[in-house]
């Protein structure tokens, strides 16, 4: 049985797949598990940096295209009609958190605004 699991992982992406359903099934697990807790990130420029290679690597992975093969980043993004955009979700991700945090729970709303009960606020 494991061994059948094993064959059906590694054949995942050998097939004739559709592009649109190999690239419903990254979506689904393969970022939900990169960008696990991503509101809670703090976001430096190198970082940055390895989140947008990670996006890149996967789709060169699912289309078979070697980083020797000369094919620029933005060909790449053209052939799998995609682009960059997992920053923008990640920043998405974080205003969303922030508000609900804001809405709904008093001790964040005041770790976020600075205040402390029992001393006047500067």
């Amino acid at each position: 049985m494991a061994k059948k699991i094993f064959q059906d992982k590694k054949n995942l992406f050998i097939g004739k797949m559709n592009l649109e359903l190999k690239k419903r099934i990254i979506k689904c697990l393969v970022w939900s598990v990169a960008l696990d807790a991503a509101e809670t990130w703090t976001l430096t420029q190198a970082e940055s940096d390895r989140i947008e290679a990670l996006e890149m690597w996967i789709w060169r992975r699912m289309e078979k295209i070697s980083w020797m093969d000369e094919v620029t980043n933005k060909d790449v993004l053209r052939k799998v009609n995609e682009s960059k955009n997992t920053l923008n979700v990640i920043r998405q991700r974080k205003r969303q958190w922030i508000g609900h945090a804001l809405r709904h729970d008093e001790f964040l709303r005041e770790i976020f605004e600075g205040r402390m009960k029992g001393r006047p606020t500067r």
